[in-house]
């Protein structure tokens, strides 16, 4: 089966960004099936380009890199002409590429362009992957605002999904969403995937600043949406209540990073600590060796379906979560009991339970165990590849099955 994935944001395990779509294509070409992906270059990825496009390969994964550079520091505006640019120029690869089902990730909405065009033009069966509910979250963080570009986004969004023969999610909550506005059954979730053996076999702590399970670890984008405040706020109350001893460690990059750290360092909050992005191979010893691992969403409805990467990986890593969201992540936190649901206003909150954590080693020690094996069952990249390649056979089948039903009666 030949298989083309658009998706912007694509990365190996030596880049500092999430690796889904390269481990379930790895997957899928160790099967047999010949992949493609159409890409650009994100600068938290290990993607390089020198020409407008050009051809990579990585383990058997054909890998077309449009040479338009995202970053997360970009202006709005710039941000969404990349968006624009990627979409318009990945289109001519929706029309010549041989396909026999076309994935198109998204956010952004955007790149549902390629995919539209791919499905009405070339005939191919379109999956439409919904990392995030876009536009609703754009509209609900207040970053769309006009009433005609909301219609429009709605009405584009809605085009995909009535094109798509079937519908991927990467959360619960984002299936029911989905299901709840257009009344769709041809959808199903698959989370973000966790590379167990990589997070999972113990490392050495790689740094000699701070102390070993006397952190808390926050890895990925610094910024509104990821409520790094609270953050920053909670090590300040740490100090307040005589527990300097207690670190906030973020490892990336984004909007808010350098008044951050500029804040920091004037208030001398010692305890709020940064660190570069690194390849997942390096992060993974902090990962391991953190007192709990923090994934901050700001408090909306449209977040409470996220399906942040930081999330499977600290679970692999045997680290149990603090998270603020009311939706899926609550539920399966309280279920399994591997981590904790805390106020995403309330940062003194945060600072007293860090405080209890490292006051009570062996309660933690018992959410730890149960972490690993959590993700072992629910999040391994190579169950969840299975998964989403069984979706992509089924709906490749029945047209197969007709030419050669086609082929026998001629």
């Amino acid at each position: 089966m030949k298989i083309v994935y658009f998706y912007q944001y694509f990365s190996t395990p030596k880049g500092s960004w999430g690796t889904r779509v390269y481990e379930f294509a790895k997957n899928w070409v160790e099967q047999g099936h010949e992949v493609t992906v159409v890409t650009s270059v994100f600068s938290k990825s290990d993607l390089k380009a020198t020409k407008l496009i050009e051809d990579q390969y990585f383990d058997g994964i054909h890998v077309k890199v449009l040479n338009v550079l995202i970053d997360n520091k970009q202006s709005f505006y710039r941000r969404i002409w990349t968006f624009i640019l990627y979409s318009v120029i990945s289109s001519y690869y929706a029309l010549t590429l041989k396909a026999d089902v076309v994935i198109a990730s998204s956010g952004p909405i955007t790149v549902g362009l390629p995919g539209l065009l791919g499905h009405y033009f070339r005939g191919r069966k379109l999956v439409f992957e919904t990392r995030d509910l876009w536009p609703e979250g754009a509209i609900e963080l207040g970053v769309i605002k006009s009433p005609v570009l909301k219609k429009l986004s709605y009405w584009f969004e809605k085009q995909c999904y009535r094109a798509s023969s079937y519908i991927v999610t990467l959360s619960p909550g984002m299936t029911k969403d989905i299901q709840r506005r257009y009344d769709i059954d041809q959808i199903d979730d698959v989370t973000n995937a966790a590379n167990i053996s990589l997070f999972s076999t113990p490392v050495p702590f790689p740094n000699s600043v701070i102390e070993p399970y006397s952190y808390a670890i926050y890895t990925g984008n610094i910024g509104m949406v990821n409520n790094s405040y609270w953050l920053f706020e909670a090590a300040k109350a740490l100090r307040a209540l005589g527990r300097s001893d207690i670190t906030i460690l973020l490892i990336g990059e984004g909007q808010q990073r350098e008044e951050l750290v500029r804040r920091a360092k004037e208030e001398g909050i010692q305890n709020f600590v940064r660190l570069d992005l690194m390849p997942k191979r390096e992060l993974v010893g902090y990962v391991q060796h953190a007192l709990v691992s923090l994934v901050p969403l700001k408090g909306t409805p449209v977040l409470d379906t996220s399906s942040p990467n930081k999330f499977f990986e600290s679970l692999a890593a045997g680290v149990p979560v603090i998270q603020n969201t009311k939706g899926w992540m609550k539920d399966f936190l309280e279920q399994h009991k591997v981590g904790l649901t805390l106020d995403p206003n309330d940062p003194e909150q945060l600072a007293k339970t860090l405080i209890w954590m490292k006051n009570n080693p062996a309660q933690v020690g018992e959410m730890k165990q149960r972490a690993l094996d959590v993700a072992k069952k629910h999040f391994d990249k190579d169950f969840l590849a299975s998964k989403m390649l069984n979706i992509l056979v089924k709906l490749h089948e029945p047209s197969s099955q007709a030419l050669a039903t086609k082929f026998i009666t001629q």
